[in-house]
Parts: structure tokens; C-alpha cells; sequence
């Protein structure tokens, strides 16, 4: 091989060398771009989400602030209230208590005043009968019998006598009853009304001014739900993408799961409710539409594992006949929601607020509770036969 020859070949394998490296170069630039633009992406999703979450945080801020300030002055406004009222009913008892006073004691004048008039003529009588008696005693003494007889004829005719006077207390007696009876039926009212008033204030909730009004608010506030797979029962078949389910004759063949209801038809959600939230729901049949806490018994057909037949969970039954709630085994019924087979559910966790809405072309409340949430919560459903729900999809 000539020298020529040699010095190529060097020359060819160097430069595959240089290629070779300066490929690996590229590739690893290459693929360090794509690694920066892909966090880039990932920091700006990041920062807006976190942009975003600031500034839900500072409004419910600025909301809880306007809440307790309302609160405040509901609250002074209650005690001003309660003031006046009770000033007013104080004023009320003390007027009534001078006019039962006066009433007594016009009856103590005219009592007294009769019975002064009766004094004076029982004085007056037992004057005459002494005198009477003192000119009978002298008589006796008088030796001239014409003159005995004839006084003693004007002396035994009988003097006119006051009628037995009983002096009686029973009028004042009844009047002390009455007023005992007026005190204690007064007493047993306060405390019934106080206790009344009590009841109503123990549930007052601070609830931010704000509080989504209209489907569009709602819906500002609303979270996209699936169901999941490893909780529903054998009796309900999952679809358009575990967003619907519906009640089959047929068991389905579902993989043993330590979630999975082994015997009620229910099924829940595989997100959990966070803060604010709110989502729709269309139904048929004969359904429960329900939160739980993830900690509600899987196993058995007993009330434990029943959604809104333990404290662990909140449900509305829902049939073309029937409208009830359901919570630890106490049902309250409702006006039948037949005219609208679409549900709205609203939870607001922190204020331990749900709500459940019928959805048409207006949102009509139809039950709200007041609780406090321990836990997080999960929407899940009852399915009684022939039954569908399905998650609808919200555009926000």
C-alpha cells in the first residue's frame, strides 16, 4: 500500500470519527432542547396553575373576610334586635304587672270602703242593744206595773239587725293562682322559644357572600369525574369511558378488588371532591345520587356499606315517583324532580356546604345541608334496575 493510499484511509476513518462524534453531539443537543422544552412546558403549565391557585386562594381570602364581617354585623344586628325586644316585652310585663296591682287595689279600696260602712253600722247596733239592755236592766227595778208593761213592750220589740257579714279572702286567693299560673306558662314559653332560638343560631354557617347563584357560577366551579373501575359492583356495566353507568342482569366479569362493592349496586368516583365543587348528572330509572368518605364499608348488604344509611355518607333518591334524602338512616322527603333528569351537586368542604339542584333551563334548589366534612369526599351512585347515570361532560 502506497503511502497515498495509507494517509486516505487514515483520513476516512478520522473523518467518520469527527462525524461520528459530532452526530453524538447533535443528538445529545437535540435531545437536551427537547428535555428544556418540555419542562418549559411543564414550568409555564406549572406556573399559571400555581398563578391560578394564588388567585383562588386570595379571593376565597377576600370572601372568607366580607363573610366574617358580614357575620359580625348580622350578629350585632341580632343582639340590637334581641335588646330591643326583650326591652319592649320587659316594658310590656311591667305595664301588666301595674295594672294587676291597680286592679287589686281598686278591689282592696271598695272592700275596705263597704266593710268600713258595715264597721259603722255594727258599731251603731251594738250601741243600741246596750243601750236596749242598760233600760231592760232599770226596768226591772220599777215597782209600777202599768208603766213595766208598757216599757217593757217598747223594749222587747225587735230592732232592726245588719245581715251576718263574712269577710272573705277568696278573691285575692284566685288572683295569686292566676298570676302563678301566668308566670309559669310565661316561663315554660321562654324556655321552649329560647330553646328554639338556640337550634337556629347552633346551625348558623359562615357562608361566603358569593356563593354561586346561577348555572354559569356553578359551573366555574365545576370538576370533571370518572368512575372508577375497582369500586363498582358486578351488577353495573361501565361506559363512554367510565363516565356512565348502568344496571345489567348480566355479572360483569370485574377483576376481586379490596374496593369493589361486593353486594350493594353502587359504584364511586375515582377523584376526590376538593374545596368548591360542582357537577351535573343525568339519571333514569331509579337511582341515588351520593358523597361518601372513601373509609364507607365495601363488604356485605348492610347499612355500613349503604350509601345515606350511615354517617359516612350523603344521598338523594331519585325516581319519577320519589324525592328523598338520605343521611345516617334518617330520610327527609322532598318534591318530586321528575321534571328534570339532570342533577346539579354543589360541595363546598371547608364550609361544609351540599347542595343538590334540579337543572333546566333554571337551577331550583332541592335540598341543601349544613354538616362539617371530616374527611375528603367522593360522588358515587345507587343503581336500582333499569337504572342509568352518566357524569355529564361541563364547558366551563
Amino acid at each position: 500500500m502506497t503511502d497515498c493510499s495509507r494517509f486516505s484511509v487514515v483520513l476516512i476513518r478520522n473523518v467518520f470519527v469527527i462525524c461520528v462524534r459530532w452526530m453524538s453531539i447533535k443528538i445529545t443537543t437535540l435531545y437536551q432542547l427537547q428535555q428544556r422544552e418540555q419542562r418549559n412546558r411543564d414550568y409555564w403549565r406549572t406556573t399559571r396553575e400555581n398563578q391560578q391557585r394564588i388567585e383562588e386562594k386570595e379571593k376565597e381570602l377576600q370572601d372568607l373576610r366580607e363573610a366574617v364581617k358580614t357575620h359580625k354585623s348580622s350578629a350585632q344586628t341580632a343582639v340590637e334586635d334581641s335588646e330591643r325586644i326583650f326591652t319592649e316585652l320587659i316594658r310590656s310585663i311591667e305595664r301588666r304587672r301595674s295594672e294587676v296591682i291597680q286592679l287589686i287595689r281598686d278591689q282592696e279600696k271598695t272592700a275596705v270602703s263597704r266593710a268600713e260602712g258595715l264597721l259603722k253600722e255594727l258599731e251603731q247596733e251594738i250601741e243600741d242593744l246596750r243601750r236596749r239592755h242598760d233600760e231592760m236592766e232599770q226596768l226591772s227595778h220599777t215597782e209600777d206595773h202599768i208603766s213595766f208593761i208598757q216599757s217593757f213592750l217598747s223594749l222587747s220589740a225587735s230592732p232592726g239587725s245588719t245581715d251576718k257579714i263574712t269577710v272573705s279572702s277568696i278573691l285575692f286567693d284566685v288572683v295569686g293562682k292566676s298570676v302563678t299560673q301566668l308566670k309559669e306558662k310565661v316561663e315554660d314559653f321562654c324556655k321552649e322559644e329560647t330553646e328554639n332560638i338556640s337550634g337556629k343560631v347552633t346551625y348558623i354557617e359562615i357562608i361566603p357572600a358569593n356563593e354561586p347563584k346561577t348555572r354559569v357560577e356553578f359551573q366555574r366551579d365545576s370538576h370533571q369525574f370518572s368512575l372508577d373501575p375497582n369500586t363498582v359492583n358486578k351488577n353495573i356495566c361501565l361506559s363512554e369511558e367510565n363516565r356512565e353507568a348502568t344496571y345489567t342482569d348480566r355479572v360483569q366479569q370485574y377483576p376481586d378488588h379490596p374496593d369493589r362493592f361486593d353486594q350493594r349496586r353502587q359504584v364511586l368516583c375515582r377523584e376526590s371532591v376538593c374545596g368548591r365543587c360542582y357537577w351535573e348528572v343525568e339519571w333514569s330509572g331509579w337511582v341515588y345520587i351520593s358523597v361518601s368518605y372513601k373509609s364507607i364499608n365495601r363488604i356485605g348488604n348492610t347499612v355500613m356499606s349503604a350509601f345515606g344509611y350511615n354517617d359516612e355518607s350523603w344521598s338523594l333518591e331519585c325516581s319519577p315517583t320519589k324525592c328523598s334524602f338520605w343521611h345516617n338512616s334518617t330520610e327527609t322527603e322532598l318534591p318530586v324532580v321528575s321534571r328534570s333528569c339532570r342533577i346539579g351537586v354543589y360541595v363546598d368542604h371547608s364550609a361544609g356546604i351540599l347542595s343538590f339542584y334540579s337543572v333546566s333551563d333554571t337551577m331550583t334548589l332541592i335540598h341543601r345541608v349544613h354538616t362539617t366534612f371530616t374527611q375528603p369526599l367522593y360522588p358515587g351512585f345507587v343503581l336500582g334496575t333499569s337504572s342509568t347515570v352518566k357524569l355529564c361532560h361541563q364547558t366551563i
